[in-house]
């Protein structure tokens, strides 16, 4: 995967632009990224409940629990879901609306320098094979762009925001991920 200097955008992955992202502020280098979970409804895949709720068009009446979250208006970067299909929905230099209130190593507001991507799961199912493989690759293609996010700043969304947040949770296998990616740098030197 390469990212597209001009827009943001990364070449290979479906593109479903969201209307919840805004300009980060001025002279902000993007140095953090935040790996999220997500299923809409809660526990259940697929359907394209994440790519409507991102992109404000989700049908409110078929799930009660939609109407619990109709008003909220978030998105981030990049959806893997669970068969590694990969969705982004803003352009990696703008600010997605993913971190919410959050704090990393005492700097607010993470989603001022962050980039976030969310895999469609929960905190307690395994996640696939085909989301790390997919993780993997977009994480080295987002790190050739923002050398500022080094392997010690990728994080889970409960690092960035304890007690209010879970994800990725327990089912991710962070050591998985890591020697997945080290792999995979090593074969590209």
């Amino acid at each position: 995967m390469v990212v597209k200097n001009e827009n943001g955008w990364l070449f290979g992955v479906n593109r479903v632009l969201s209307p919840n992202f805004n300009e980060r502020p001025e002279g902000e280098s993007v140095s953090l990224l935040v790996i999220h979970n997500i299923s809409l409804p809660p526990g259940q895949y697929g359907g394209g409940y994440i790519e409507q709720f991102f992109t404000n068009q989700l049908p409110i009446n078929d799930d009660p629990f939609f109407q619990e979250i109709k008003d909220l208006q978030v998105s981030a970067h990049l959806l893997i879901e669970r068969t590694g299909r990969v969705v982004q929905f803003v352009p990696l230099h703008k600010r997605a609306w993913h971190a919410g209130v959050s704090c990393y190593k005492g700097v607010e507001n993470c989603n001022d320098f962050s980039i976030g991507i969310e895999l469609e799961g929960t905190d307690s199912e395994l996640y696939t094979a085909e989301q790390y493989t997919q993780l993997v690759e977009l994480t080295l293609a987002i790190q050739a762009k923002f050398p500022a996010i080094t392997d010690d700043r990728i994080v889970g969304h409960s690092d960035i925001a304890p007690g209010r947040k879970t994800d990725p949770g327990p089912a991710f296998d962070w050591d998985c991920f890591f020697t997945q990616f080290k792999n995979r740098k090593l074969d590209g030197e």
